[in-house]
């Protein structure tokens, strides 16, 4: 390729430009460079680093190389980036030296002289070094001799600019590497000058941009300023950096408008207001609109001039960066922006002009974008593209509706001018869009040309728009269309097509509760059904739109009268009903039931109250409102009293509706509440947290589909029950607001009652309520007559008079006069007849009737009370005093030493349990006049007192101990205590010990008597006991009834003394006291007291020729561990029965603490061989291989395990002879039997004088 001779005259289309690089010297020699200069520039790509923190980019290097002349020099004031030449390069290959100084150096200094005289430091020289000349020319210099003359005479201190090319067409290493470091130094060399160059340029520019506030200042001249950068950018495919120069022009030029429209106008603005003569929308098929560029250069460019060239720009760089969608976005911002502009401008338009200009803009933007994109890519990006659809379709409606397209009559002659001067605003077609078929000015002309041809393209539009908004999820935007497409069908007289969009509109308004458009839907829905005929779903929209609070007051009440004037007609026939959903004319708030518990009786009368809020704008006369009633038979219903299902019922008789039925269900606001819990998972193992998180527990409530839930406005279909049981109210007005209608009705046959439908007729019409929620009932019963006695204390306590009361409910039964309940007497129960006793009569409801006496006779056998008359379904009520004969219960044989012979540990177990007080049933039978049969009742009552007695001795003196204990709540005076032997003994006298006073016995405490036993012979070996105290309520005054004595009867055996024990403990000798860790004596002193008694002849008691004897075991135990008892502790001993026979046993005993102690514990028992019968029946129990003895069942069981081992060792040499023989048993003598007279005892022990921790026991 040669270099051009002339340079090349500016050309705008910036992706030829490319950055000028002029060329002097040899031409020749270039010429022959170039095709490889041209390609190898480019290949590698250099680092851009620019000013102010910018980020560097890798850019490839191109240039225009043109040959220099000194006109394509910039002169003084000229800022033409385009046409600016960056580097200027000198070519030589000179080789020879008087041809350097005859030509060549002249040459060169011409051509600096004239970059210097314009300012150019941009410059490199480079020579070209060929070893063919170097072979034909003998006396050539070497070949640095002429680079270092070059460097010498014109480089100086710059000799970098001087460049070596050696042999540039060859293909050697040599020749590559000269090529490698020309190149470097030839992009090096243009990226300093564009880095300087334009970032001189761009102050230039940023200077001029803050003289904006200055007067004269042009904002067209700015605009090719700023552009002129972004074509530089352009030019070097930096298309990002050429877009922001637009985007900055466009953000201050929207800143000037909205300035102007808050008052702030600049004057170079009003070249922009200039009336629109032209609305031939965007051009963007081609790279630069030279037209309107030329416009905004001669300040001639009007508003929508300025914006189109602007988006063109904007988009050509769009579509080189790819992004083809963000066209569409730009596009669809700007239409809307400049709508707002020409207002905020008060731009002069023709009707119409606007609407052309931008459907023009739109099919434009979408046929640009589709010339570049494939099917696949379009289809996929939907989103982008179809609100310039939606736009486009907008506009072609309001030209139609403008030009008269869509009227039943087509355009009339205004319109028929109006279209001609909108065509004509057009222009003629552009070239590049005059072969195209369906480009966006042949489909607005046509469209404009006929009513037919407008339909076509309009539902053309409008169907493409709905598919692509439905294909992406855009419902809402979707049914916006279809609602233009409704009214464009409307106005075609095509209502059968309308409906369908208008029923779709208003689905989804009423899924999403969009108040206001459901309104207007519902009125063009209205005019639609009422063109269509559909009576029914006419009354029902105009019902919705009566009762919607958005439309005006007039509206309303036209509504209204629609329906109202529709049901005063006489229609053909008189007995078709139409059915509609009574929430669009009235609203059910609450309901009232008297009585309140919603439980009536047979016979009565029953009310109900609703409360109604009439939707309508004026009084509307209602013929009827209905209650259907649903009648069941619940299976046991004959168990449902009054009392059952006053229970079970709500207490105050009113029942709230949810305002659940609105016009619309339920939107996004009216969801329920986000349920949030904390969810936390931690590991097994250490317990440590692992995730942590938030659930929703009622997700399924928030995420159900909503539009499933909206019907569509048809019919409701709302079947009317017929039923026996209907509760009407007729000829009621219902005023606008809340209303109040009474239902009354007479209860008849028993069940369960449930209003089921609610309705109200306006002659034809019937609003129909189908279902009440929650679910309301009352309740008819029918009852049995019953008689319920119950005491009015907790507990009835036997020996004082207590009340009960009597229930007679009297059913379906009529209490007449004479009637009486016939009780039969309990022998230890007594009916107590005072001379005033009252009754009460209560209706159902518990209100009070009458007060009456009561009259009450009483005979031996029976107690009549007569009962006053009472009508049905009440009742009486009444109190008697009862009184039951106070006794504790009969002690058997084994409780004869109550309070004795009770192991210690059952004692405090029960202790701690506490005393129940001890009950006794009454059982009365009741005859009562509605019944045949007699009523068994039971009476349960509690003796208030615990007793228990115990044997007391003091050598063979021997006392009775009785304690009474108060278990009950009240406090009691207690007297005349007394205790006689049942027995009738002579010779045996009780002497009481106790006050005569009477003595007051509290809540939860105990009282005690005692009495001294004395006898003038041989004591009977049992002795039977009866106690009786008198007792009366402390709190009461005089009782009415002398009340009986309280009896305790009990038995005492084996309570006379056989024996006396006595321990002594005596400190070691020589010493006054005992020591701890001394062994001291214990001398044990066992002393018969009496001659053979019947007692004594027992297995144990032997006879030798002089006396009886019997064998007694004795065992010394510490349970306290202050002793260590050492040797034996236990022994057998033969004891003779005689009075005064004494046994005396010495053992060794070691005190282990210091202070008073108590004595050790010595126990008798006796030592019985063993049973006979039991050796002829041996098992395995009975033989065992150590030595112990065989203690009886009845042992104590106080005497523990260690005791028993301690008795064990006392034969175990002799045992050892009879291993495996039975074994003797040891039999407990009862307490009354053996006096220890050292009981309570007890003996100073010292410590010791060595001891370093001092230990002492205090008891």
């Amino acid at each position: 390729m040669a270099a051009p001779a002339e340079p090349l005259p500016p050309v705008i289309y910036t992706m030829e430009n490319k950055p000028i690089v002029t060329c002097a010297g040899d031409q020749n020699l270039f010429t022959s460079i170039y095709p490889t200069l041209s390609q190898q520039l480019p290949r590698e790509p250099m680092e851009w680093r620019r000013s102010y923190g910018r980020a560097p980019k890798m850019i490839h290097l191109e240039s225009n190389f043109v040959q220099f002349k000194e006109e394509l020099l910039p002169k003084e004031g000229n800022k033409a980036l385009l046409t600016f030449p960056f580097l200027h390069i000198y070519w030589t290959e000179c080789c020879d030296t008087e041809v350097y100084k005859a030509t060549v150096k002249d040459d060169l200094t011409k051509w600096q002289n004239v970059l210097k005289a314009h300012s150019s430091v941009d410059w490199l020289i480079v020579v070209v070094e060929n070893d063919a000349k170097k072979k034909n020319k003998t006396n050539i210099l070497p070949r640095t001799s002429i680079v270092d003359k070059i460097r010498n005479d014109f480089c100086n201190k710059q000799s970098d600019r001087c460049v070596v090319l050696s042999d540039p067409l060859k293909d050697s290493s040599r020749t590559q590497e000269s090529w490698n470091a020309f190149l470097t130094k030839l992009r090096t060399s243009l990226l300093m000058s564009f880095t300087k160059n334009l970032g001189k340029f761009e102050d230039d520019m940023r200077t001029l941009r803050e003289k904006r506030t200055e007067p004269g200042w042009s904002f067209c001249d700015y605009f090719m300023v700023q552009e002129e950068l972004a074509f530089v950018f352009e030019m070097l495919q930096q298309f990002e950096d050429a877009l922001v120069q637009y985007d900055e022009l466009d953000a201050l030029f929207s800143q000037y408008v909205v300035n102007f429209g808050a008052g702030d106008g600049a004057n170079w603005l009003t070249f922009f207001c200039q009336p629109v003569k032209s609305w031939n929308g965007l051009i963007l098929r081609k790279p630069i609109d030279m037209e309107k560029r030329e416009l905004i250069q001669r300040q001639e460019a009007t508003l929508l001039d300025l914006r189109s060239y602007l988006f063109s720009r904007q988009c050509t760089l769009l579509l080189f960066l790819q992004r083809p969608w963000e066209v569409a976005q730009r596009a669809l911002e700007l239409l809307h922006n400049c709508v707002q502009e020409l207002k905020l401008l008060e731009v002069s338009v023709p009707p119409g002009a606007l609407d052309c200009w931008v459907f023009l803009s739109c099919l434009e933007v979408l046929q640009r974008i589709e010339g570049c994109c494939d099917r696949a890519q379009i289809d996929s990006n939907i989103a982008h593209t179809v609100g310039l659809w939606s736009y486009a379709t907008e506009k072609l409606k309001s030209l139609g509706y403008l030009c008269g397209l869509v009227s039943e009559k087509g355009p009339n002659s205004e319109d028929l001018n109006r279209i001609v001067d909108l065509l004509a605003g057009l222009g003629a077609e552009r070239p590049e869009t005059a072969n195209t078929a369906q480009s966006p000015y042949k489909k607005l002309k046509e469209a404009l040309s006929s009513v037919e041809a407008f339909e076509k393209h309009y539902l053309e539009l409008s169907h493409a728009a709905i598919e692509m908004h439905t294909s992406i999820g855009r419902t809402r935007s979707a049914r916006l269309v279809g609602k233009d497409l409704a009214e464009f069908y409307m106005r075609k007289k095509s209502p059968q097509k309308a409906e369908i969009y208008l029923q779709g509109a208003l689905k989804n308004y009423l899924a999403e509760g969009w108040a206001l458009p459901i309104t207007h839907t519902r009125k063009q829905l209205a005019e639609c059904q009422k063109h269509l005929g559909q009576t029914e779903n006419y009354l029902q929209t105009s019902s919705l739109l009566a009762s919607d609070h958005h439309l005006t007051e007039e509206e309303r009440k036209h509504f209204c009268q629609e329906i109202l004037s529709f049901a005063s007609r006489q229609t053909d026939s008189p007995g078709h009903k139409i059915v509609l959903p009574l929430h669009c004319f009235a609203q059910l708030r609450d309901l009232h039931f008297t009585p309140s518990n919603a439980v009536v009786h047979v016979g009565g009368v029953l009310s109900v109250e609703i409360t109604m809020c009439s939707q309508m704008p004026i009084p509307v006369y209602v013929e009827q409102i209905a209650i259907n009633v649903h009648f069941s038979i619940e299976k046991n219903n004959y168990r449902k009293t009054a009392e059952w299902l006053t229970k079970h019922k709500t207490s105050n008789g009113i029942i709230n509706f949810p305002v659940e039925t609105s016009p619309f269900p339920a939107s996004q606001n009216n969801l329920p509440a986000l349920e949030l819990y904390e969810m936390f998972e931690r590991s097994p193992s250490d317990n440590s947290l692992n995730t942590t998180g938030i659930i929703c527990k009622n997700v399924h409530m928030l995420l159900r589909r909503q539009e499933s839930s909206a019907s569509l406005e048809t019919p409701s279909g709302v079947a009317l029950e017929d039923g026996a049981h209907v509760l009407k109210c007729s000829g009621v007005t219902l005023e606008p607001g809340a209303n109040r209608i009474t239902f009354r009705t007479q209860a008849k046959e028993p069940g369960t009652y449930t209003l089921r439908q609610l309705r109200a007729s306006v002659g034809p019409v019937w609003f129909v309520l189908p279902h009440l929620s929650p679910r309301v009932q009352y309740d008819v019963y029918s009852q049995e007559p019953q008689l319920h006695v119950e005491p009015l204390a907790d507990s009835l306590l036997a020996g004082i008079p207590q009340k009960v009361k009597f229930t007679v409910t009297t059913g379906h039964y009529t209490v007449k006069n004479g009637d009486s309940l016939q009780l039969s007497n309990a022998e230890a129960m007594l009916i107590l007849c005072h001379a005033e006793n009252r009754a009460v009569i209560y209706s159902n409801t518990r209100e009070k009737a009458s007060d009456v006496s009561l009259r009450v006779q009483s005979s031996d056998k029976v107690t009549s009370i007569s009962l006053p008359a009472a009508p049905a379904y009440h009742m009486i009520e009444f109190e008697l005093e009862v009184l039951s004969l106070p006794s504790a219960p009969v002690t058997g044989g084994d409780s004869s030493t109550l309070g004795v012979t009770e192991p210690h540990r059952k004692h405090k177990d029960t202790q701690k349990a506490g005393y129940c007080m001890a009950t006794t049933d009454h059982k009365v039978s009741i005859d009562c006049p509605w019944s045949i049969y007699s009523t068994v009742i039971a009476l349960t009552f509690s003796v208030p007192f615990r007793t228990t007695h115990s044997l007391l001795s003091a050598g063979t003196r021997k006392y009775i101990q009785v304690c009474v204990q108060n278990l009950s709540e009240l406090d009691f005076q207690l007297s005349d205590g007394n205790l006689v032997d049942t027995g009738s003994s002579g010779d045996l006298q009780l002497v009481p010990l106790n006050t005569k006073t009477p003595q007051h016995i509290y809540s939860k405490q105990s009282v005690f008597f005692v009495w001294e036993l004395k006898w003038t012979r041989e004591p009977p070996p049992s002795l039977r006991c009866q106690f009786s105290v008198g007792f009366s309520p402390a709190s009461e005054g005089r009782l009415s009834i002398p009340l009986k004595p309280y009896t305790y009867e009990f038995q005492v055996e084996n309570f006379f003394t056989l024996y006396s024990v006595r321990a002594e403990i005596l400190p070691p000798s020589g010493t006054e006291h005992c020591r701890t860790g001394s062994l001291c004596s214990l001398e044990v002193s066992i002393t018969r007291l009496s001659d053979l008694l019947e007692v004594d002849k027992d297995e144990a008691l032997t006879e030798s020729d002089d006396y009886f004897s019997t064998k007694l075991m004795y065992e010394v135990v510490d349970n306290s561990s202050n002793w260590a008892v050492c040797g034996k502790s236990s022994g057998v001993i033969s004891m003779p029965v005689a009075a005064q026979a004494t046994h005396r046993v010495h053992m060794e005993v070691m005190p282990l603490f210091a202070g008073y102690l108590p004595l050790p514990d010595v126990r008798l028992f006796k030592y019985l061989p063993h049973h006979s019968a039991h050796s002829s029946q041996l098992d395995a129990d009975s033989w065992i291989e150590n030595d112990s003895l065989s203690v009886d069942k009845h042992v104590d069981e106080q005497l523990d395990s260690g005791s028993i081992k301690s008795r064990g060792s006392v034969h175990s040499a002799s045992s050892s002879e009879h291993k495996g023989l039975p074994m003797p048993r040891l039999q407990a003598l009862p307490p009354g039997q053996v006096f220890n007279s050292s009981t309570g005892m007890q003996i100073l022990v010292i410590p010791s004088k060595d001891d370093h921790v001092l230990e002492v026991s205090v008891t």
